[in-house]
């Protein structure tokens, strides 16, 4: 059964860097999308950032555009999302979320229930003075 564990939140101030990590376990993520999401406290959850499983197309939300960069280790079965010149509004938990790959080639952050498996608990990242 896959498992998904999000790490690497944690507290900055705005202007600063962090490093998110989706690890899975329980099978292989070689075929999955993967995709990042976000929510802050009475928000909707919002896609932030996607890749398609063969790591060459991705996709970011106009709202983090040229500061984070999504990528994909098949090898170590995990995903790290580099969020740079964090903003107050990054604000939120942080989720990594997959889907089969039907695709290749394309992938979409639109946060659909229906397409995106939820699996892991989040991670939380707070940009504040």
């Amino acid at each position: 059964q896959l498992q998904i564990v999000e790490s690497g939140g944690g507290s900055v101030q705005p202007g600063g860097f962090l490093s998110l990590s989706c690890t899975a376990s329980g099978y292989t993520l070689y075929d999955f999308t993967i995709g990042w999401f976000r929510q802050a406290p009475g928000k909707e959850r919002e896609g932030v950032a996607c890749i398609d499983s063969t790591g060459i197309s991705t996709l970011y939300a106009d709202s983090v555009k040229g500061r984070f960069a999504i990528s994909r280790d098949d090898a170590k079965n995990t995903a790290d999302l580099r969020m740079n010149v964090l903003k107050p509004e990054d604000t939120g938990v942080y989720y990594c979320a997959v889907h089969w790959d039907r695709t290749p080639g394309t992938c979409t952050v639109v946060p659909s229930d229906d397409l995106w498996f939820y699996l892991g608990q989040g991670t939380q990242v707070t940009v504040s003075s």
